[in-house]
């Protein structure tokens, strides 16, 4: 079965040697030394201060929520992953969903603007497939306010903007670690903040709030990455580069062959590519249907992401409807993209793309 991805898995022995290191110290969590090491290289490869590590993405959504107070209502796209919306749910937060630009499949500032109430106190925007939104933007909107900013960047890993970390932007961004993204620590995440205070106060809240042995300072939850996590994540940054390089060389085969035949996403002129998904458009649902169908009939499991469009849902439904996130959801298809899929592979991907577009 060919997948729209897979688990990258590092040398094994490499591995090992770190499993040896927790078996030696019986150290498992609790801010061990090996999530201390993969906080500072993560920091210095993605050129970045006060980055936290936690057990999963969505948990660093929440975490961040929780570290600045959000309350009320949260405006965000409604064209992402269900966690972005739910877990502002699982908060007590209203999400707002405001629409996307066709093009680039990001939030639409201009929409964010005509969503700004009384009661708005965040705006939390995607950088969907790792394309950067229109920070500048969406940084002009909350200037001179008192609204915070939470990226979600679970699909940006060391994507660049104007020759900055698209990490550095926002009050804080957050990160997903899982097995299926470029960079993995099995199941993972992590919070780069603006400012090292609100760092030190999520540390608190990640850890039950337990400043010292006989301290408990404040409420928290546990939500700390644990030793076999970070050994995992130190392997697969050792072997980052090499991931990088034969993403981007299957990725710029699907841009060659197919870019004439589909709507592929407007990348940001201004951003580096971390070749983290091929997302296609198609004509219509039906177009895309029978594709998927076709892919299916040989082993090719592609996925609709991002499906449905998170308005439509009952429990995060929205009174008004998005119609360009709605469409987009409809036809769009993430081909599969990873660093072990041979050409071969991928030629067949092609080929029956090529044959149902005729």
């Amino acid at each position: 079965m060919i997948n729209v991805t897979k688990p990258y898995l590092p040398d094994r022995k490499k591995l090992e040697g770190y499993i040896d290191l927790i078996y030696n110290t019986a150290r498992m969590a609790n801010n061990g030394p090996l999530v201390r090491d993969l906080t500072d290289r993560l920091e210095e490869y993605l050129n970045v201060e006060n980055l936290l590590l936690v057990a999963n993405g969505t948990l660093a959504l929440q975490i961040a929520y929780r570290t600045f107070g959000i309350k009320g209502r949260a405006i965000t796209t409604p064209f992402s992953f269900v966690a972005t919306a739910s877990s502002l749910m699982w908060e007590g937060i209203t999400p707002i969903f405001s629409d996307i630009d066709s093009q680039s499949f990001c939030i639409d500032p201009q929409k964010i603007r005509t969503n700004i109430t009384s009661e708005t106190t965040c705006i939390v925007p995607v950088h969907v497939f790792g394309n950067p939104c229109d920070m500048q933007k969406i940084e002009q909107l909350v200037h001179n306010s008192n609204l915070k900013v939470i990226y979600d960047g679970a699909h940006a890993f060391g994507v660049k903007y104007r020759r900055k970390s698209i990490y550095s932007f926002g009050d804080a961004v957050t990160l997903s670690f899982h097995a299926t993204k470029l960079f993995h620590t099995v199941e993972g995440g992590a919070i780069v903040f603006k400012n090292r205070e609100d760092c030190e106060k999520a540390k608190l809240m990640v850890n039950f709030g337990i400043s010292k042995p006989d301290t408990i300072e404040k409420l928290g939850i546990n939500a700390k990455m644990n030793e076999f996590q970070a050994a995992m994540g130190l392997c697969v940054l050792d072997e980052i580069e090499t991931i990088m390089e034969k993403r981007q060389f299957l990725w710029n085969r699907y841009d060659e062959r197919l870019k004439n035949y589909f709507q592929l996403q407007k990348r940001n002129p201004e951003a580096t590519n971390n070749y983290s998904y091929f997302p296609i458009l198609f004509e219509d649902e039906k177009s895309l249907l029978c594709a998927k169908r076709e892919l299916n009939n040989n082993d090719i499991n592609p996925r609709r992401y991002f499906y449905p469009s998170l308005d439509t849902l009952a429990f995060l439904s929205s009174p008004n409807n998005m119609a360009i996130s709605r469409d987009i959801s409809k036809r769009i298809l993430c081909i599969p993209i990873y660093p072990d899929l041979s050409t071969d592979d991928q030629d067949k991907v092609i080929k029956i793309l090529l044959e149902q577009h005729k």
